[in-house]
């Protein structure tokens, strides 16, 4: 689906990416993915996979997430088959490639993914009331916080230059996750790499959108980094 029919199916649904207009403008092809639209590529999905692995920046904005917050969301979960990891600052990968993030000992955030299914966060979404949760609540994530992908081997070089915390593959292992400032803007900075992929996914307040968007396009120059659609951060053989 091109820029302009992906606007046109977009149109229609009233859930659109944060970064919508700048997508379109850079032409990027659209899919429907649950309710909203999903930069696939932007005409040259090969050569996107292939600069993925040096420096891509993927808009996952339209995915679904959900987060938890409360003295009972870890034992809230479990009870619905999500098991988080035992530390905070600490993801999982979990059913229907899932991201099950442990922000603190009582908060939790879960990201579905391109290739994935989005069903176990519809699941607990219906599930949740307070009778049963008690001390766990839901935050909306995916209407508070705009959230984006950063692939590939220059991402730590070029996050050194705008964020105090060193992401190099050997001081920031995958699996792990920081709550800190990107370019003066609060984060989240969840590192899960893709297939041998270095994948550092931020997650950040929607009001910062365009912000944030020209920060990391102006950072990213210098690496010789540029947008990929998310045919370029799913698996080979992936449905997207």
């Amino acid at each position: 689906m091109s820029g302009a029919e992906g606007a046109r199916a977009a149109s229609g649904n009233p859930r659109r990416s944060f970064f919508q207009r700048q997508l379109e403008a850079l032409g990027a092809r659209f899919s429907i993915l649950d309710d909203g639209p999903l930069a696939t590529d932007f005409g040259a999905a090969a050569a996107e996979r292939e600069q993925a692995r040096q420096l891509g920046l993927c808009d996952l904005s339209s995915l679904p997430r959900i987060g938890f917050k409360g003295a009972n969301t870890a034992a809230w979960l479990a009870g619905r088959g999500v098991a988080l990891p035992a530390e905070s600052h600490r993801l999982a990968r979990i059913e229907d490639g899932l991201l099950a993030c442990r922000l603190s000992p009582g908060e939790a955030l879960l990201l579905s993914q391109p290739w994935g299914s989005s069903r176990l966060i519809k699941d607990l979404e219906r599930a949740w009331n307070i009778e049963s949760a008690g001390l766990c609540f839901p935050v909306p994530r995916r209407d508070s916080h705009a959230w984006l992908a950063l692939l590939g081997a220059r991402v730590p070089t070029m996050l050194a230059k705008i964020c105090g915390i060193d992401f190099r593959p050997h001081k920031f292992a995958d699996l792990t996750l920081a709550q800190t400032q990107v370019a003066r803007t609060s984060a989240i900075v969840a590192r899960a790499d893709v297939e041998g992929t270095g994948c550092w996914h931020l997650l950040f307040d929607s009001a910062s959108a365009a912000y944030m968007w020209h920060v990391l396009i102006d950072a990213m120059s210098e690496f010789d980094g540029r947008p990929v659609g998310c045919a370029a951060l799913a698996p080979p053989g992936s449905a997207q």
